[in-house]
């Protein structure tokens, strides 16, 4: 049987009553009293990349020419260079990157001074030094731009050095006493690596 007249009115009034009144809250449910969508997708920009990544060069020599070599060095950053220009410029790049690390790894090792311009000055460590000074660098030359742009390179960490840890090497065409104690971990152009 059908409910009659106002009997049907108020069956429908309860009916979407119960359809619209908000659902009891469960004591585990957190219900926002307010919900708000967003009409346009919000999008974060990145900040703009201000040194290339290992990714995107694909050999060392690459990644040198996308180096900015004529950015603002401070003092650390020029010790660092001067000492690959001085050390190692007439090597293959591989060769200027592995000095460098060696002078970043003595920084982190206790046995040496805690900065570059500390290592590189070192007394009896750089056969290039003149006592605590550095030589004057012709600073417009390629092969300053190449040290530049390799201490660049090592102190950002932007490739890996065949170098590894090492913190000590020797031209190939000596045999100093102290190398008899450490763990060769690699000879590099004209250079012999130790840990």
């Amino acid at each position: 049987m059908f409910p009659s007249g106002s009997d049907a009115v108020a069956l429908a009034q309860a009916a979407t009553a119960e359809l619209t009144a908000p659902a009891p809250a469960q004591a585990d449910e957190l219900v926002p009293e307010t919900v708000q969508y967003v009409s346009e997708p919000v999008i974060q920009p990145l900040a703009p990349a201000t040194t290339p990544t290992l990714t995107e060069a694909g050999s060392l020599a690459e990644l040198v020419r996308m180096v900015d070599t004529d950015a603002p060095m401070n003092e650390q950053m020029r010790c660092l260079a001067g000492a690959v220009y001085f050390e190692a410029r007439g090597e293959e790049l591989d060769g200027q990157l592995a000095v460098a690390q060696v002078i970043i790894n003595r920084t982190e090792d206790g046995r040496f001074p805690k900065s570059y311009c500390g290592v590189v000055a070192q007394r009896g460590q750089f056969s290039f030094m003149r006592g605590t000074a550095m030589p004057k660098v012709p600073t417009g030359s390629p092969a300053w731009a190449r040290a530049v742009a390799i201490a660049q390179i090592a102190d950002k960490g932007m490739w890996e050095s065949q170098a590894g840890e090492a913190v000590f090497f020797h031209a190939r065409y000596v045999r100093p006493s102290w190398s008899q104690g450490k763990t060769r971990l690699a000879q590099i152009d004209t250079h012999i690596f130790y840990r």
